[in-house]
Formats: structure tokens, sequence, C-alpha cells
């Protein structure tokens, strides 16, 4: 992760549901103004992109250590 600055930063990763990014604002103003036209909101937008994401990468990881098993086998 880069900061604003170009150069690296930590993510700190707490035990709240709460999750902080920064972004550039020209980027924050855009993506609001399609969520609004939308009707929807970061938070649902957020979610629903996170959920899909899990499930492409989940799908991924079960098809590449099935792929390893059957490979080992042989």
């Amino acid at each position: 992760m880069l900061h604003s600055d170009g150069g690296p930063s930590s993510m700190s990763k707490g035990k709240s549901g709460r999750i902080v990014i920064e972004v550039d604002p020209a980027l924050k103003r855009k993506l609001y103004s399609v969520l609004a036209i939308e009707s929807s909101t970061l938070k649902d937008w957020f979610i629903q992109t996170a959920e899909d994401y899990i499930k492409e990468n989940s799908t991924t990881q079960k098809s590449a250590k099935a792929s390893s098993r059957t490979k080992n086998e042989l």
C-alpha cells in the first residue's frame, strides 16, 4: 500500500468493523457521484464488491488446491 506521498504505509487491522482508507479526493468525488446516481451507498457498494471478490478468489484457491492434489496423485 502506498501513502499519499508515494511511500509505503502500514495498514492497521483493528477488531472493530471499521475500514479506513485514504484515496485521492477526485476519485472519492467520482465514486460518490456514481453511487448517488445508482441510489447506493459506499458501504453497500463495498460490501457487495468485497463479497464478490472473496467468492471469486475462494473458488480460484479451491480449484488450485484441487488441481495440485490431482497432479500429486499422478
